[in-house]
């Protein structure tokens, strides 16, 4: 079966930047890496708008999000610590889905950034955006120096059905002429229009204080 993922976009300009970190730190990523089934997690920071933060989860399957291990924490059972932060910010994606390709590669450790790009499509031409994506548009991203992970994942719950993921050795690896050649061929450019909701995070590693 599919490798799952859970991620996690939010904005927490509303929320002091000392307690949004404890909390992240203490107890919300601990008690998701306990559950049974969470291979991993992962946290990054907006390059462009350091308020926005962004945790990635590979899981065995998206299955596993509806265990007991993760239904006692999650949902209406998070903590009240967690209700508090939460309430106070701007939620911009939470994503449950499937890995697509390739395979069943997982986030490697060490990147120095994390590209997130989110989208829907438009019906008429989600044919030719998957064969893009998956003949071209990965391929070709993951070959540029400096890429180290080009993954694609599929929506089982979420307002954006498609999310790629793109592990790299600093954010600066998106200014390449390598990157901007992959971004700019004809094919992209007929597909780009047919995108919609788009959301488009370049991050770069989240480093605990004192680290």
């Amino acid at each position: 079966m599919a490798k799952g993922l859970l991620l996690a976009a939010i904005n927490f300009k509303n929320v002091a930047e000392d307690e949004f970190h404890d909390w992240y730190d203490t107890e919300h990523l601990p008690e998701r890496e306990r559950v049974p089934g969470f291979l991993n997690a992962q946290r990054w920071i907006g390059v462009e708008d350091e308020n926005v933060s962004v945790a990635i989860y590979d899981l065995d399957t998206v299955d596993v999000l509806a265990s007991p291990g993760y239904t006692a924490i999650g949902g209406q059972n998070l903590s009240p610590w967690s209700k508090r932060i939460t309430a106070k910010s701007e939620r911009l994606l939470r994503f449950e889905g499937v890995q697509t390709l390739p395979g069943d590669e997982l986030a490697p450790s060490g990147a120095g950034a994390l590209l997130l790009n989110a989208m829907n499509v438009s019906p008429e031409a989600e044919d030719d955006f998957n064969k893009w994506y998956d003949e071209e548009h990965i391929p070709a991203l993951a070959a540029v120096p400096g890429t180290l992970c080009a993954r694609r994942f599929r929506a089982t719950e979420s307002a954006l059905t498609y999310v790629a993921l793109y592990h790299l050795v600093s954010p600066d690896v998106v200014t390449l002429p390598e990157w901007k050649k992959a971004v700019g061929t004809p094919w992209t450019e007929r597909i780009r229009p047919h995108m919609r909701d788009r959301l488009r995070v370049v991050c770069k590693t989240y480093k605990p204080r004192g680290l």
